[in-house]
């Protein structure tokens, strides 16, 4: 007797079949941490941490084409295939797209290079081939602390300053620390930008991640001129910035948008363990620190260490121990096409590349690149060429191609 009908083995055998293919592309192996966490706290749901590894099946070509960067921090793509990147004591270099210098840019503003401060992310405008605006974020020291700043100028034909500089937004308060600023700068589809501002690490101000009449700890959305986008969730309402778009988080250091779906990307340091990769969503709170998966570096819990709480957002996935996440970028070349709309993490701490395989907006696979290196990965972009481009703290433009 059959148990099923000719049409439903057919469905069932599909998918059977579906699955199969995917097992196949991704080639499951154990996962790619071994060290235990620093908390042994529960994922929330499957796949949310350690999910299975895999490995990249195409030849790659990994070469150094520069080592004589000054503590590179951020490098943006020129219309020509070069590289503008911001050096954290606060001057800018432009590369060739072979990574040889070609010009110095100097008489930026004053930074506070000290701690994890000083000249940091950079971005061109949409625009840039046409109105050459540069956009760029920076510790900026002020009479009680220091804050994050975000300015605007036009770079010069001559390649060598910044013309009619502007300081659009400034986030406050000002405070003493010199730790955990964020600070990447992510254009939308329509022109404005979305900024990474981080808590600022001390214990008297990182609750301030929750407050929604401070800057800090969030994603912020402005206009090129630094003002609120129009209509965004916190809109009208009492004792809160416009601005906001996200809030809750840490040290954002990571913020990219998929360019296959649109969303918005950010990863950002936990404490000791639970670093997190998010998808951003306008109006919603990304918990810390009230929740997270890591502890104070002590040891001891973060709060009342709890790791879920109605009304805040989990993490689509999370690290534990801490890989230190410098930055997020995501791959949309067909030049290495298993590549294609992945994730690619930059490891400082953990001094590797991450590759996360991204299917229906959850991690499904892992892998770990250009390990032993001894390298701190600061920033990565994808070049004009289809290969993956990283600097390094200690100097170095890596590039990452296809044999």
């Amino acid at each position: 007797m059959n148990l099923f009908s000719n049409k439903t083995l057919g469905v069932l055998v599909a998918g059977l079949a579906l699955n199969l293919v995917n097992i196949s592309c991704v080639e499951a192996q154990n996962p790619v941490e071994t060290n235990e966490p620093s908390a042994d706290y529960k994922p929330a749901f499957a796949g949310q941490t350690r999910i299975a590894g895999v490995k990249t099946k195409t030849p790659l070509d990994i070469s150094i084409i520069n080592e004589k960067l000054e503590n590179p921090w951020a490098i943006s793509v020129l219309p020509n295939g070069g590289f503008l990147i911001t050096q954290k004591q606060g001057t800018m270099v432009i590369l060739t797209p072979d990574g040889k210098l070609s010009k110095k840019i100097t008489g930026l503003p004053k930074v506070d290079p000290s701690g994890q401060g000083g000249l940091l992310d950079v971005t061109l405008d949409p625009n840039f081939a046409k109105n050459r605006m540069v956009y760029w974020a920076y510790s900026e020291p002020q009479d009680k602390g220091v804050l994050l700043a975000i300015a605007k100028g036009k770079l010069a034909a001559n390649e060598t300053s910044i013309e009619n500089q502007t300081i659009i937004y400034r986030a406050t308060p000002a405070y003493t620390g010199k730790l955990q600023y964020g600070s990447r700068i992510v254009f939308d589809k329509n022109g404005n930008l979305f900024v990474s501002t981080g808590e600022r690490s001390g214990n008297d101000i990182r609750i301030q991640a929750q407050y929604l009449n401070s800057s800090l700890g969030k994603i912020l959305h402005l206009t090129t001129d630094g003002k609120a986008v129009a209509n965004g969730p916190f809109a009208g309402k009492a004792d809160a910035r416009p601005e906001i778009y996200a809030y809750g988080l840490r040290n954002p250091d990571g913020l990219a948008i998929n360019p296959l779906t649109g969303d918005l990307w950010e990863a950002e340091f936990g404490p000791k363990g639970g670093d997190e990769v998010n998808i951003i969503k306008p109006g919603k709170n990304y918990g810390w620190p009230i929740i997270t998966y890591g502890t104070e570096y002590s040891g001891k819990k973060v709060g009342d260490g709890i790791q879920q709480k109605e009304g805040m957002e989990q993490p689509v996935y999370y690290w534990n121990p801490s890989i230190s996440p410098g930055c997020i970028a995501f791959y949309n070349s067909n030049s290495i096409a298993e590549w294609k709309g992945n994730l690619f993490v930059g490891g400082l701490g953990g001094s590797h590349i991450i590759r996360l395989i991204i299917k229906d907006n959850k991690v499904v696979g892992e892998e770990r690149l250009l390990e032993g290196k001894s390298e701190r990965f600061r920033d990565m972009v994808e070049g004009k060429d289809g290969a993956l481009y990283s600097v390094t703290d200690n100097g170095h433009l890596y590039r990452i191609a296809k044999k």
